[in-house]
């Protein structure tokens, strides 16, 4: 299969921008090997709605400067990307090794066309898992001083030329000046309890309440604690018969598959944010 681009584009939708597109690709003979799009509109009474569109193909010679040209000069909003630059993925992990494990394994089974390029913790818990795939791994424990810290992980990630954090039950909470560095490139995961059940021992609260569905819940982490722009959400359905540990065994697979979804999703640029706070994600 040829190498191909991957256009994500936005803009007040108006009669011809799809034909703008196409007939540029065409006009480069690369051939589109897949096109979505998605109209929203904020009320009904809405005469002019946002267009959203996802292109894949084929990459010719030249085509690339084209479009980016053309697309400024009609103000539409986008990101052109190369398929074959995988993106660069640091995980961020403590001691739970679940959803870790689901990315690190994905990716090296070829699942996640991603490449993990360093590993993140706050615990000795998980180096054996990344030096297993000679996976850099570094140990930055939670100092008295959040801002060396932080300074200290970015700077790792400076090096390796992050382009994405994945955070897998990273038990630390970042600053706003560590998110302003990478907007909307920050994945979390969290039990879909919020906020009925927080602080210790949710799968504890939830079970004494008799809860019927365990979730989890993969966003962009955003200056407001777990309320960035949600990328995908699972749960599991239970009964009574489950019990504490029960719970936590569920929610565990759960929150694994959920970020292991997400990750798929933004490496392959799958996912646009919207102006609010949400997302559209295309399948």
């Amino acid at each position: 299969m040829k190498d191909k681009y991957i256009l994500l584009a936005t803009c007040s939708d108006k009669v011809g921008i799809t034909s703008l597109i196409t007939n540029i690709i065409s006009e480069y003979d690369s051939n589109i090997l897949h096109l979505d799009h998605f109209t929203e509109y904020d009320n009904a009474q809405d005469t002019e709605g946002k267009l959203y569109l996802r292109f894949e193909f084929e990459k010719v010679n030249l085509l690339k400067a084209a479009l980016e040209k053309s697309l400024s000069e009609n103000n539409i909003e986008f990101n052109l990307f190369d398929d074959s630059e995988k993106t660069k993925i640091a995980l961020f992990v403590s001691k739970e090794d679940h959803a870790f494990n689901e990315v690190l394994l994905r990716v090296q089974r070829g699942e996640i066309a991603a490449e993990i390029v360093a590993v993140v913790s706050n615990h000795e818990n998980n180096r054996h898992f990344a030096e297993a795939f000679n996976i850099p791994f570094y140990y930055v424990p939670s100092g008295d001083s959040k801002a060396l810290t932080e300074q200290n992980i970015l700077d790792i990630c400076a090096k390796h030329e992050v382009e994405l954090i994945v955070l897998a039950k990273y038990m630390q909470i970042l600053t706003d000046n560590f998110v302003s560095h990478y907007p909307n490139q920050i994945i979390n995961i969290h039990h879909s309890f919020l906020p009925s059940f927080i602080g210790a021992n949710p799968y504890k609260q939830a079970w004494e309440r008799g809860v019927k569905l365990v979730g989890a819940t993969s966003h962009y982490v955003t200056s407001d604690l777990d309320e960035g722009p949600i990328i995908d959400q699972d749960v599991t359905r239970i009964n009574h018969r489950y019990n504490v540990q029960d719970l936590r065994k569920i929610g565990r697979h759960v929150e694994s598959r959920v970020l292991a979804q997400a990750v798929e999703l933004h490496v392959q640029h799958k996912v646009i944010v919207t102006n609010g706070n949400k997302t559209i994600v295309f399948a």
